[in-house]
């Protein structure tokens, strides 16, 4: 099968990686497959054997996801739009996928309705049409308006095969978060949740730190200062802050002024998840991807959901992590150095918790659950 994954991350790198997990199981399994990427670059994320093609880049205003900016920061105008549909619209033409997957939309990226549209329409005009699916995380933001939910299924019964929800239902059901309807409950596909295979690279780096981290995007400056000061009243213990990004080197360096000698700060590794099996413990947002990350090694942590704008994504899975030993959680607007560095402590001190094995192979599950919906309609 040839597969065309279609994906456009706003402002952290979560949407991307997963994207890239999914391609890389695809030619796993002997497949073709390309992930288009309209969102800025991630340098430190690498596609493997998977082809990874770039549109003009589009970032969010911060959290107003409905204010396109360039990747220099320049409001989008309408010769950029063209210009990415027409770039989609030929990836389309050229590679002529069997499996045609976007990422998030409908659920969400309705600021780019048209351009996802346009790509189905030319879809389904095609001489032989692509199975169509949504690929969708356990939690989505939930629908502020009903007139949100109702265009998700509009254009679900109008365009798409199914919907690949990447979870496991009896923990995370999408009803948690979206209104399921009789119509969507029917097209949907849990995959189990998709996370890259265990870091096996071995490193000493991390080796008993406090490792702070928030993706790899420009947030998370609140949870970095905090932890430079509870670093500060911490000097028997390394920690290490891990900084996302474009300015990602000017920040750095503007915070390695302020740092105690037992803090190191650089920008995000491509080596972090191997860091975590080493590490003391993690302070980090919660997405979808680092949370994993944190399941797979075991490794204590301590989670300060990305809140700003109204989400509630990360603070509805976060409050489900905390039910496991070596996790905490603190609001962003609880957050003070003296309250992180406090549960950290408490979350090193706690019984170890088992690295998570089961329920992590969303991507191969995804795989043959394509497959299998690809051979029953031919």
């Amino acid at each position: 099968m040839k597969v065309m994954i279609v994906v456009t991350h706003l402002l952290g790198t979560g949407h991307l990686s997963r994207a890239l997990t999914l391609a890389q199981g695809f030619v796993q399994a002997g497949h073709e497959a390309v992930v288009v990427s309209g969102g800025v670059p991630v340098p430190q994320l690498d596609p493997g054997d998977a082809a990874l093609l770039q549109l003009p880049a589009l970032r969010s205003d911060g959290v107003n996801f409905a204010q396109l900016l360039t990747a220099a920061g320049n409001p989008v105008d309408d010769a950029m739009l063209h210009g990415r549909l027409d770039a989609l619209l030929s990836v389309l033409d050229d590679q002529a996928p069997d499996i045609l997957i976007t990422e998030l939309f409908p659920f969400g990226r309705r600021v780019l309705r048209a351009e996802f549209i346009a790509l189905l329409e030319a879809a389904k005009a095609q001489a032989k049409p692509p199975l169509i699916l949504s690929s969708i995380r356990d939690i989505l933001a939930p629908p502020s308006k009903p007139k949100k939910a109702a265009f998700a299924d509009e254009v679900v019964e109008r365009f798409y095969d199914g919907v690949l929800v990447h979870a496991d239902p009896l923990i995370t059901p999408l009803e948690l978060s979206w209104p399921v309807t009789e119509a969507l409950a029917g097209r949907l596909r849990y995959t189990g949740f998709v996370a890259p295979p265990v870091a096996d690279t071995p490193t000493k780096t991390g080796e008993g730190e406090v490792i702070v981290s928030a993706g790899g995007g420009d947030v998370g400056r609140g949870v970095f200062a905090a932890a430079l000061e509870a670093a500060a009243g911490d000097r028997a213990r390394p920690w290490r802050l891990l900084l996302g990004g474009a300015d990602a080197a000017e920040r750095c360096a503007a915070l390695s002024a302020e740092a105690a000698d037992n803090v190191t700060i650089e920008s995000a590794r491509p080596d972090f998840r191997a860091m975590l099996h080493n590490a003391a413990a993690s302070v980090s947002l919660c997405g979808y991807n680092t949370a994993l990350d944190i399941l797979q090694a075991g490794c204590p942590a301590v989670f300060v959901p990305f809140d700003a704008g109204n989400e509630v994504e990360q603070g509805i899975r976060a409050r489900a992590l905390t039910q496991q030993n070596g996790i905490a959680a603190i609001r962003s607007a609880d957050l003070t150095p003296e309250g992180l560095l406090h549960a950290v402590q408490e979350v090193i001190a706690a019984p170890a918790r088992a690295p998570m094995k089961a329920g992590l192979d969303g991507a191969r599950e995804t795989v043959r659950i394509t497959e299998q919906m690809f051979e029953a309609r031919a």
